[in-house]
């Protein structure tokens, strides 16, 4: 990955998270977290 598309890809979050929280409301930093705490504790049924 190039540091082109590395920023273009942060950019890209950013302005979801961005958009998410001023124009949409659908509380995705929340979804994705529980989401990403579901699958630490899936990860570790398995360590």
């Amino acid at each position: 990955m190039t540091n082109r598309l590395a920023i273009w890809l942060v950019l890209l979050i950013a302005a979801f998270f961005a958009l998410d929280h001023f124009v949409l409301n659908w509380d995705a930093p929340l979804y994705l977290g529980r989401k990403f705490m579901e699958l630490i504790q899936y990860i570790a049924f398995w360590r």
